[in-house]
């Protein structure tokens, strides 16, 4: 590489470094601007991935609070489908989404959201709502929290975006895990005291699958997991956390129930769905399921968990941050899977027949 080379290459080191603290320094510029004053903040409205809720949202609010002096009596935590559990030691109240909105009329509203891909159809924006801009869906979310709590009409917003900003540098790789720990506050999360819809036995295995980028849904990938799911059922009942709601595009790999595999689909409602699930985790032996969503949440709660993938593509960051922290806060052990070594190996959990017949049932 010639003298020019090397200092364009410099250059345009520099220019992508000057760009990074612009935008940092923006973004906490905007953060003291939510936090400022002392009346309430409307926390949210959180619509996105549950992976990024527990893994880095409410870890940043922590953070935020202890930063900035926030007491908890400020925070008005806006998120859906009953996850106030979760926020228990970051703010006073819960405004519950799904109390002012239906999951329908939710799904078609996210629609609206620009995907950033040249599209707005609804699916490819569930694919990837990160909330990184304030939407009009959220404006309306917010205003009808604060009406809800009689806040009025003008109240301080602290809206994902801002997190989703100040990470962006650590997701893209140009920041190191530190920077993330120097932002975060992670501790385990206490369950919801919440009654079930279904009667669970003593001792049970919680299983989340579910077709994603981490664990594409082709025949071999359903067949392994009805084989793994098969061999834990032997050592203690299963308990599916299929909902059947469809709130997002994530489809649920749904296993044959029978005496020793039961299922929630059917027995939850939108506004319940992550709290009676999160119970559900809380009790159990092991949670097993696609490595994303609520295998982020389990080792929080004490439970070992085991994420399986087959494409850990985009997860490094992630698996990163978990392997790091949970530890740390006293959390389950965490034991990724990746289904790709069996692979690799010639070997498999479930039968070369049952993979060619699933093969041509795909």
């Amino acid at each position: 590489m010639g003298i020019g080379a090397r200092w364009r290459s410099r250059a345009h080191r520099i220019g992508e470094q000057w760009t990074t603290w612009r935008s940092q320094w923006e973004v906490e510029r905007d953060l003291e601007q939510a936090v400022s004053g002392s009346g309430p903040i409307v926390v949210g409205p959180w619509l996105s991935e549950v992976g990024y809720e527990v893994l880095y949202w409410v870890p940043f609010l922590r953070w935020v609070s202890a930063a900035y002096r926030v007491p908890a009596s400020r925070f008005v935590i806006l998120s859906r489908g009953g996850t106030e559990s979760w926020y228990r030691d970051i703010g006073s109240r819960y405004v519950e989404i799904f109390d002012h909105i239906r999951a329908d009329e939710l799904v078609s509203m996210a629609g609206t959201r620009d995907s950033g891909l040249g599209t707005r159809d609804s699916k490819s924006v569930r694919q990837a709502v990160k909330q990184r801009t304030v939407s009009d869906l959220d404006v309306h979310l917010v205003s009808k929290a604060a009406q809800s709590l009689g806040l009025g009409d003008s109240v301080n917003v602290l809206h994902p975006s801002l997190m989703f900003r100040w990470f962006a540098p650590f997701w893209s790789g140009q920041e190191t895990l530190g920077f993330v720990e120097r932002h975060t506050r992670h501790a385990r999360i206490q369950a919801p005291e919440i009654d079930l819809p279904l009667s669970l036995p003593s001792e049970y295995v919680a299983v989340k699958f579910y077709g994603a980028r981490s664990l594409p849904d082709d025949p071999f990938t359903r067949t392994q997991v009805r084989a793994l799911t098969e061999a834990l059922s032997q050592q203690l009942p299963i308990v599916q956390l299929d909902t059947g709601l469809s709130l997002d595009d994530h489809a649920d790999l749904r296993l044959p129930t029978g005496p020793r595999v039961m299922s929630i689909g059917g027995l939850v409602e939108p506004r319940t769905n992550l709290a009676v699930q999160t119970r559900i985790i809380a009790g159990a032996r092991m949670l097993v399921g696609t490595c994303g969503s609520l295998s982020w949440l389990g080792p929080l709660l004490g439970v070992p968990t085991v994420p399986v993938f087959t494409d850990d593509s985009f997860l490094h960051a992630h698996l990163h941050v978990a392997r790091r922290v949970y530890g740390r806060v006293g959390g389950g052990r965490f034991s990724p899977l990746d289904l790709t070594g069996l692979m690799a190996a010639g070997l498999t959990i479930g039968r070369a027949e049952a993979i060619a017949a699933e093969t041509l049932r795909g």
